[in-house]
C-alpha cells in the first residue's frame, strides 16, 4: 500500500477477481501461502502470505487448520479461479473461489504480529493487514 494513499477495504484484494489460485505452500508450520495468476512481472506471482490459519469451505463444509484433512481441502481448491473477495470490519477477509472459500477472521490470541499480506502486482502496491488495524479494528 503506498503511504501516500488512503486505505480503501478491498480495493487491493479485489484485484484478484478472474485469477486463478494454483497453489497452496504450507510454510513449516508457520503459515500458509496462497498464489495467483495475475499479470505477468518480475516480481514473481501475486501471494497471499497468511500468518493465521484460515478457515476454509470446500465441498459444503467448514474446515479449520485443527480439523484432519484441512491440507487435502486446501490442496482440492487449486486451481480455482477468484469469482469475489471481500474485507468486512468484524468479518475479516473473504475470498470466493469457484472451489472453495478462504476466510480471515483469528481470535486475538490467534495473531502474533501480522493476519495476512498480499503482494506481487505489476504495480508494486502491497497490503499487510494487522489486528487493531483497518478491517481488524476489531482485534486491538
Amino acid at each position: 500500500m503506498s503511504t501516500a494513499d488512503a486505505y480503501v477495504p478491498n480495493e487491493l484484494l479485489s484485484r484478484l477477481v478472474g485469477d486463478r489460485m494454483y497453489s497452496v505452500e504450507f510454510v513449516v508450520t508457520d503459515y500458509v501461502q496462497f498464489r495467483f495468476d495475475g499479470p505477468p512481472t518480475g516480481d514473481g506471482p501475486v501471494t497471499l502470505n497468511c500468518y493465521v490459519w484460515p478457515k476454509v469451505i470446500y465441498d459444503g463444509t467448514i474446515w479449520q487448520e485443527v480439523d484432519l484433512g484441512y491440507a487435502d481441502a486446501l490442496r482440492k481448491m487449486t486451481p480455482g479461479t477468484v469469482v469475489s473477495t471481500s474485507e468486512q470490519a468484524g468479518s475479516g477477509i473473504r475470498i470466493t473461489l469457484d472451489t472453495g472459500v478462504i476466510i480471515l477472521h483469528p481470535k486475538t490470541e490467534e495473531v502474533d504480529v501480522e493476519i495476512a499480506d498480499l503482494t506481487g502486482f505489476p504495480d508494486h502496491e502491497w497490503m499487510v493487514w494487522r489486528p487493531g488495524e483497518d478491517i481488524f479494528e476489531d482485534l486491538a
